[in-house]
């Protein structure tokens, strides 16, 4: 990275950077509090709203969300007459899942072959830090030029819309020039990137009954119809035999416009075993960012281990369904919701509840604010020039306040690149990706300043 104090006060800062990491990714703030305490959620927020105090930001408030958790909200007065930047992070984290396949405890920020591992370390725990870094770094270079607002979501892993639905009954709270949402990620180590789409998602429970009760396999088996199997035979319908999603009504056709995913690269970056095919047709850009993608994200079954010879009765399972932009979140499950019922055998009783949803999203890559990032990250990757990407994942935030503000221009940029490994075992974040990004997210907020 060239020489510039901004470039120099970050790096001298990242010591710091990491006892700051630590501590936060300590709270095992997930916010589903039949598995994880609440007070951990709580702890995390009044340790950014700390945070934000001691870097003079007033205002400092825990906002209670519809959906029962906290967002952290402080404003930055900057000069008479600035701009205003909305700097977004979320501080609540994705469960760990199987603990024991960590190589270190996921809520323990933990320094491993030049990178840190804890669940959150980059989605978004460290988009927080990002942001402290930012303005840090400003504040000892001459100030911060624009005025700050700081919101940190408590519950954006779960979908529940609490901050969503909080903004829009308080318009006025985020209300900015220009929004930088600190959830996204470089396309690769070292590429500099913003997204500029996300794909929405609705989050769907379907539950099959067909019997009053479970019954023995052996006298039952073979007429008696088994939930399980009626739920298995419903949820592959959803697939083509190449794996493509196929809901009924539902287009899955786009084709992406952009930067390419080489096909090989995929693989690495998705760790696909030797021998293992892709799934679904068109570029590997198509079928992440352009076009629709089931997942099954988990069956309400017995275990294997205690399983009975029996004929089960009822089963269930949680489905997601990702959404590309042009395609209306609420359409699509309607839709999807229609093929579970209409793709149910046997007559099996079934019954379909949302339980979570977001819109899709494009951004605007034309506005000024994307040339300021562009000089930006010029400056804080040498030799790099900005690239645009989409991301599979969803931030339905990002829709809510593209309506509230729709003269206000929205960035996506992050710490959570492929070798981050987020929502999976073994999270991690690139300590020079924390470091440059902070950098370029400082002159972004100068460059934007003076534009």
């Amino acid at each position: 990275m060239s020489s510039n104090p901004v470039a120099e006060t970050v790096s001298s800062l990242m010591p710091r950077a990491k006892e700051e990491l630590t501590a936060l990714v300590a709270f095992k703030s997930v916010a589903d509090f039949d598995q994880f305490p609440r007070s951990e959620s709580v702890g995390a927020a009044n340790w950014i709203a700390s945070a934000l105090r001691a870097e003079g930001f007033q205002d400092v408030d825990l906002l209670d969300t519809p959906d029962g958790t906290q967002s952290v909200y402080g404003y930055l007065p900057g000069p008479e007459g600035a701009k205003t930047v909305l700097l977004y992070a979320h501080y609540d984290v994705q469960p760990p899942l199987d603990e024991a396949a960590w190589a270190t405890p996921p809520f323990e920020l933990t320094e491993r072959d030049g990178r840190w591992y804890g669940r959150g370390a980059a989605d978004c725990k460290g988009g927080v830090l990002m942001h402290l870094l930012a303005l840090r770094a400003l504040k000892a270079d001459g100030g911060v030029p624009v005025h700050v607002k700081f919101i940190a979501e408590g519950s954006e892993e779960q979908g529940t819309g609490g901050l969503e639905r909080y903004a829009e009954q308080h318009p006025e709270l985020l209300a900015a020039d220009t929004i930088v949402i600190g959830d996204a990620g470089n396309f690769r180590v070292g590429l500099p990137t913003v997204t500029s789409t996300l794909r929405g998602m609705t989050l769907v429970r379907v539950k099959v009954d067909t019997l009053e009760g479970n019954l023995h396999s052996g006298q039952f088996g073979g007429a008696a119809p088994d939930a399980l199997a009626a739920l298995i035979r419903v949820l592959d319908s959803l697939r083509a035999e190449d794996g493509s999603t196929t809901v009924d009504g539902l287009a899955s056709d786009s084709a992406w416009e952009g930067l390419a995913y080489d096909e090989e690269q995929f693989r690495r970056d998705a760790r696909v075993l030797d021998g293992v095919e892709l799934i679904g047709s068109g570029s590997v850009a198509d079928r992440i960012w352009a076009r629709p993608a089931v997942t099954v994200l988990g069956i309400d079954c017995p275990p294997v281990v205690g399983a009975t010879p029996s004929v089960q009765a009822s089963a269930r399972a949680l489905v997601s369904l990702r959404v590309p932009p042009g395609v209306d979140a609420g359409e699509a499950t309607k839709l999807l919701q229609a093929h579970l019922e209409s793709r149910t055998p046997w007559g099996a009783r079934v019954a379909v509840e949302q339980i979570g949803q977001g819109q899709a999203f494009r951004a605007d890559t034309t506005s000024p604010a994307y040339q300021a990032m562009a000089d930006a990250m010029a400056v804080a990757y040498p030799g790099e020039e900005m690239q645009y990407a989409g991301q599979g994942g969803s931030i339905p935030l990002c829709n809510t306040l593209a309506a509230l503000y729709p003269r206000a221009e929205i960035l996506l940029i992050g710490l959570s690149e492929p070798e981050a490994q987020i929502h999976a075992v073994n999270e991690s974040v690139s300590p020079e990706e924390l470091e440059r990004l902070s950098v370029a997210e400082a002159l972004f907020l100068r460059n934007y300043a003076a534009g």
